[in-house]
């Protein structure tokens, strides 16, 4: 076993094959019998690769940021931070970020034992229309109450939580929703299984049930929360003894 440490510098991608500006880190590369590679590639907004395809296919996994990723003969598909792309061998492609958010994501790829190379094609929307949609909608959350609440207004509050810290088990006196902007959070309703919350991540807290961690990690947390109000009510938050 050998434990490599991430390397501190990234090498620019070469301009015959992306478009705009990209860097690519190795984190892994062939060594003995593997032919593996692995690489972090991060996209500023509006970078893409050109069209192009693998010998042995690839596998994408989104760490951070907003893309896209399209085959040939497909629509255009928007990636997020947990999304697995699995590219078949020989399958033309292209993948990269949106027009206004960067994209980061994991290059997971065989390399042939014969030394056959990526083969690549020309720029996304050069002889042919990338089919990118000008507008996505997404579903992230549909959410039902557990009873039905007068709402005459909703609050809308950015909420910053430093690193490493924990606001401790607490309810709310109606319900919450949130989604992630910046960092991250060990999230916990009292008596579930938690989970990590990331960039692009929603969440709901129900009303008057016991929310047993928000916890930051420690890159802090920065979240939207949307708190639907009755006639008179004002959003509260009660820490408990755990």
């Amino acid at each position: 076993m050998h434990v490599r440490p991430v390397p501190a510098t990234s090498t620019a991608a070469p301009a015959e094959a992306v478009t705009g500006s990209a860097w690519i880190t190795s984190l892994a590369v062939p060594e003995g019998p593997s032919r593996t590679r692995v690489d972090r590639v991060h996209f500023a907004p509006g970078a893409r690769t050109h069209w192009h395809r693998h010998p042995l296919g690839q596998v994408l996994v989104v760490t951070e940021g907003t893309g896209y990723v399209q085959r040939r003969g497909g629509p255009a598909r928007l990636i997020r931070p947990g999304d697995t792309v699995r590219v078949a061998a020989g399958e033309w492609h292209w993948h990269g970020a949106t027009d206004t958010t960067p994209l980061t994501h994991l290059a997971i790829e065989e390399l042939p034992a014969d030394g056959t190379p990526t083969e690549l094609g020309d720029p996304v929307g050069a002889g042919e229309p990338a089919a990118v949609p000008a507008v996505t909608r997404t579903l992230l959350l549909d959410q039902r109450l557990p009873a039905p609440r007068v709402i005459d207004h909703v609050e809308v509050r950015r909420i910053t939580i430093a690193p490493d810290e924990q606001p401790g088990l607490h309810v709310h006196n109606g319900p919450v929703f949130g989604s992630i902007e910046t960092g991250s959070a060990v999230y916990q309703v009292d008596g579930e299984p938690e989970s990590v919350l990331t960039p692009g991540d929603v969440f709901y807290e129900p009303e008057s049930i016991r929310i047993a961690r928000f916890d930051a990690q420690g890159d802090g947390v920065t979240f939207l929360a949307y708190f639907p109000v009755g006639p008179g009510e004002t959003p509260s938050l009660t820490v408990l003894d755990s």
